[in-house]
């Protein structure tokens, strides 16, 4: 189909903006969560906290109930991000243990 509508080229458009501003969003998250892990790695702290794990999936499913977005979904897409930011801890933790790697 060669004819594409110009109002689903224009949403298309949008979608890629947002897109573009979620990527960017998440490269500012990860900054912020790799400065925690070298805080963490410098006081012994472990890379997990799931207490403020439990905090924050509850906070983002009440914000997503009250966005329209499925709670289900958000908190997936947070426990998502929250391994792979525990993963990043526990990287940073290990290079503060053997700091010659």
């Amino acid at each position: 189909m060669t004819d594409i509508p110009q109002e689903l080229l224009e949403a298309r458009q949008t979608i890629d903006n947002i897109d573009a501003a979620i990527v960017h969003i998440l490269a500012e998250r990860f900054r912020c969560t790799q400065n925690v892990g070298h805080i963490k790695a410098r006081y012994d702290l472990p890379p997990a906290d799931p207490a403020r794990e439990r905090e924050q999936i509850a906070r983002l499913k009440g914000l997503a109930e009250e966005s329209g977005l499925d709670p289900v979904f958000a908190e997936k897409f947070l426990q998502f991000i929250v391994t792979e930011v525990i993963r990043h801890h526990e990287d940073i933790k290990q290079g503060y243990a053997d700091p010659g790697s």
